[in-house]
């Protein structure tokens, strides 16, 4: 085997740069199609992974004492991956609101199997290589495109990034550690830099202008126009 002389310098590496991962996610009315298509116990965990944000591991820990349907909101406390219970990805708990579907969703489907909310007919955790046919086939009566859970926590994101929700409550609701990794959702808020500058005009409150205001973002456009942010990470 060939060896470097003395004082040789090795050789230069070129990194290959690799394609960024394709993001994508339900809009409006693909995410109500895929809610009215489901079904049974499948169609209560896609719902709620859609109107919180939490990830698959996230649902497969929760438990019962972690939901408060009183006040409306998940407390996410655990995350179980690979077989394996920690925290959540962050590192720390975060508390969810819960809109009213979802609460009358989860209360409908309350069980005595224990303690967590999303398991087998025994009570045991769910895996996740056991979730993938059960969404491709609400999926497939939805007439959508096949996607993974993850599609739903991006879905989540978006829909309230285009309802004009600050990037910052997005960042909290989704856990994420940093708003670099929440800003991977800001190209489908354009009004938010927009409404920001005219702060300054209404600051200066002139006698007789013309509203000459752009009509608000419409999220349905935005949805369509803006599938693929730019070359940033996907996968929180």
């Amino acid at each position: 085997m060939a060896t470097l002389a003395d004082g040789a310098n090795p050789a230069i590496v070129t990194w290959i740069k690799v394609p960024p991962a394709e993001f994508d996610f339900l809009d409006f009315d693909e995410a109500d199609r895929l809610v009215a298509a489901a079904e049974g116990e499948w169609r209560t965990m896609i719902l709620v992974a859609l109107r919180t944000g939490m990830r698959m591991g996230e649902l497969l820990g929760l438990r019962w004492v972690d939901v408060d349907l009183s006040a409306g909101r998940i407390n996410v406390r655990q995350n179980f991956v690979m077989g394996h219970l920690g925290l959540p990805k962050s590192g720390k708990p975060r508390e969810i609101p819960l809109g009213d579907d979802v609460i009358e969703a989860l209360r409908a489907h309350r069980h005595e199997r224990g303690p967590l909310v999303f398991c087998d007919a025994a009570g045991n955790y769910l895996t996740a290589g056991l979730l993938g046919w059960p969404l491709k086939r609400e999926l497939k009566r939805a007439g959508l495109r096949a996607i993974g859970w993850h599609v739903l926590r991006h879905s989540f994101a978006s829909h309230l990034a285009m309802r004009g929700v600050p990037l910052k409550v997005i960042q909290e609701l989704l856990g994420h550690a940093s708003i670099v990794t929440t800003m991977i959702y800001s190209h489908l808020a354009p009004h938010v830099a927009r409404d920001a500058v005219r702060v300054l005009d209404r600051a200066r409150v002139p006698s007789a202008a013309p509203n000459s205001s752009p009509p608000p973002a419409n999220p349905a456009e935005v949805a369509k126009n803006w599938r693929k942010p730019p070359c940033d990470p996907v996968t929180n």
